[in-house]
């Protein structure tokens, strides 16, 4: 069974001692990902869903690393600053991923700074029948 971290060199650089990801056999399990650009480092979007988009754009560079896309995530969880934004993030989810979707839990949580969105997920790339 594979097990060790994932480098993802096309996403953003961590801010602190942790990986991007970390494969666990047939799992990935993602850090969180915030609206950053993965070029510049600096925080992007001025919208809950350009923050969202620019987010999922940055897990998807962490799954791609892992040899994983979107299709295979099957948890997603979602940290909002303020849950009012829970309607565009939706819209914007939604926009992302096809159904069936993943299992999700999306909470508030205020001390995101200037990020209005964080999330992380748990893909599945195992054999398919």
């Amino acid at each position: 069974m594979e097990v060790g971290p994932v480098d993802s060199p096309d996403a953003p650089r961590p801010v602190g001692p942790y990986a991007p990801a970390w494969r666990v056999g047939d799992l990935v399990f993602t850090s969180g990902q915030g609206p950053v650009d993965a070029v510049t480092g600096r925080l992007a979007g001025a919208t809950i869903e350009e923050q969202t988009e620019l987010v999922i754009a940055n897990l998807q560079r962490v799954l791609r690393s892992a040899g994983a896309d979107l299709r295979d995530v099957v948890k997603v969880s979602a940290f909002l600053t303020d849950m009012s934004y829970f309607e565009g993030f939706n819209r914007a989810y939604a926009a992302a991923f096809a159904p069936p979707y993943p299992a999700r839990t999306t909470v508030a949580a205020r001390l995101l700074g200037r990020m209005l969105v964080e999330m992380e997920c748990v893909a599945w790339i195992g054999p398919r029948d």
